[in-house]
C-alpha cells in the first residue's frame, strides 16, 4: 500500500485518486476510499453518496472554490493538486479552506511539491502530503520542524510573534 505524510507521521495511503472524469458510474469505481475531482463530486452526488467507502475530493489551484464552499467543506478529506512545483496557487487555496470556509478535516497536498515547501504547506492549513517524486518520507517528517518559530500569522498560528512573547 502506498505511503503519506499525515500529521507529521508516515501511515498507509488507503485513498485513491479517481482521474479527471465529469461523470460517475458506481460499477467502475473501485471499491474502498476514493478521492474524485471536483467537477465530479459536484455533478455526482447522488452516485457518491452509494459509494462503499469514504468519498473525498481534489481540486487544481486553479479552480474556484467561492461559490462552492460551504458544499466541500463536508468532505473529509480535500485534495489540492500541484501540477508543478512552482505553482503556489494551493497555497491560497488552503488557506481560504481552512480560514474563510472552516475546513477542519484531512487537507493533502498532492502533485509536484517538494520537501522544502512543507514547512510552509503546513502553516497554510495542510496536514497531509503525498509526493509525486521520491521523497524520504521521514525525511520529509523532519522538515516540518525546519524553522522554529515564524513572524506572521497563517493557518497554524494566528497570533503574530510579537504577541506571544
Amino acid at each position: 500500500m502506498p505511503q503519506l505524510l499525515k500529521d507529521g507521521k508516515v501511515i498507509d495511503n488507503p485513498w485513491q485518486i479517481i482521474e479527471a472524469n465529469d461523470e460517475a458510474d458506481q460499477e467502475a469505481l473501485p471499491s474502498g476510499d476514493i478521492l474524485v475531482p471536483l467537477s465530479m463530486w459536484l455533478n455526482n452526488q447522488s452516485v457518491l453518496e452509494n459509494h462503499s467507502g469514504a468519498v473525498g475530493l481534489w481540486i487544481n489551484g486553479d479552480e474556484e472554490i467561492e461559490g462552492i464552499a460551504q458544499s466541500i467543506v463536508t468532505a473529509p478529506v480535500i485534495a489540492i493538486n500541484f501540477p508543478k512545483f512552482v505553482d503556489g496557487r494551493g497555497f491560497s487555496v488552503a488557506r481560504l479552506l481552512r480560514d474563510r470556509y472552516g475546513f477542519k478535516g484531512e487537507l493533502r497536498a498532492v502533485g509536484q511539491i517538494i520537501r522544502d515547501q512543507l514547512f510552509f504547506l503546513k502553516r497554510c492549513g495542510f496536514n497531509a502530503f503525498e509526493f509525486d517524486s521520491e521523497i524520504d518520507l521521514d525525511e520529509g517528517a523532519q522538515s516540518l520542524a525546519d524553522f522554529s518559530d515564524a513572524y506572521q500569522v497563517a493557518a497554524d498560528q494566528p497570533e503574530p510573534l510579537f504577541k506571544r512573547r
